[in-house]
């Protein structure tokens, strides 16, 4: 077996192929310990190295009582879910009752253990506000990826002392909206706002104060970004959404999208390519959807059709 470099577009590509035939399918046989050609059968290596456990299991039980590893360390959780945890139950791992002499110097271990674990105050406001941003994300529904980041955004700002003099709840909020920018989830900050018992204008302040003092780049929201959750809401179908951003592309192009709001132009693109797709939605329903108002869309929709010169038959 060798391995063939290549370079295309700046990376470079390592490719391995069999010295018998020139073709890269092989096949691995884990009891021998051997990766073979596919092809021709060549022995390309007989010191295949095991990354599997020592020990064998024949049954689920079996094989969940011998793993030693646990869950993955996650920013979701104010110890990252890698801390230990000493049970109130008096019992050892065999669960057999701890000696009477053992009791007390237990005792002491468990009271000295909550107390290193909740000591600093960093470690405080995480519970606390670990605690709400799973609380948020379920009402809202944000996947597990966008909760990681939002974890991750609310402790650097943590680290900037951003936190100190504002209410957790809002910085948590803000955390989550900013997230869910950066992977392109269309959430609008009065959905976030509208689960939290905090004032729009502090979590608003908070947004700013987080992009201005923590290191992290925030993509604008965009108008094509809308349309998938839109056009589920609309129930519209796969043309009428197709045209949609065929047209908020053009609006692009020509410069219209610049200053508007995301989900005016969304809203006004879907109006559009409902009439010429013949798969129409009143202005009404697609304001409540996009969360503008109707003149809004009707002013947006006017300036597209002019714009791009759409053609729209009025009586249709």
């Amino acid at each position: 077996m060798k391995s063939l470099v290549s370079a295309k577009g700046g990376h470079t590509r390592r490719k391995e192929v069999c010295m018998g035939c020139g073709q890269s399918t092989f096949t691995k046989d884990y009891a021998r310990g051997e990766r073979t050609c596919s092809v021709c059968g060549l022995v390309a290596s007989d010191r295949t190295t095991d990354t599997g456990p020592e020990w064998r299991a024949f049954t689920a039980e079996e094989e969940n009582a011998r793993a030693r590893v646990g869950a993955p360390a996650t920013y979701t959780i104010a110890d990252k879910g890698i801390s230990t945890m000493i049970d109130w139950r008096n019992r050892d791992a065999s669960g057999k009752a701890i000696k009477s002499t053992t009791r007390a110097a237990m005792y002491r271990m468990r009271k000295w253990h909550i107390r290193s674990r909740l000591h600093s105050s960093q470690h405080r406001n995480l519970s606390i506000a670990m605690s709400e941003m799973h609380r948020l994300s379920s009402q809202l529904g944000i996947p597990r990826d966008v909760r990681e980041t939002a974890a991750l955004l609310y402790r650097k700002a943590l680290i900037t002392k951003l936190v100190r003099g504002r209410s957790i709840e809002s910085v948590v909020a803000a955390s989550i909206y900013l997230a869910c920018r950066i992977h392109r989830i269309p959430r609008p900050l009065d959905e976030i706002v509208a689960e939290t018992n905090v004032d729009r204008k502090k979590v608003g302040y908070a947004v700013r104060m987080v992009v201005s003092r923590v290191n992290v780049t925030v993509p604008l929201p965009s108008a094509k970004d809308l349309i998938p959750r839109l056009s589920s809401d609309l129930m519209l179908e796969g043309r009428t959404v197709e045209k949609a951003t065929e047209i908020i592309n053009q609006a692009k192009e020509n410069y219209v999208t610049i200053g508007k709001s995301p989900g005016g132009i969304a809203g006004a693109a879907l109006y559009i390519a409902g009439i010429l797709e013949d798969d129409r939605r009143t202005q009404r329903e697609i304001a409540h959807a996009s969360r503008v108002t109707e003149v809004t869309i009707r002013n947006r929709y006017k300036e597209l059709v002019r714009v791009l010169g759409i053609t729209i038959d009025v009586n249709s």
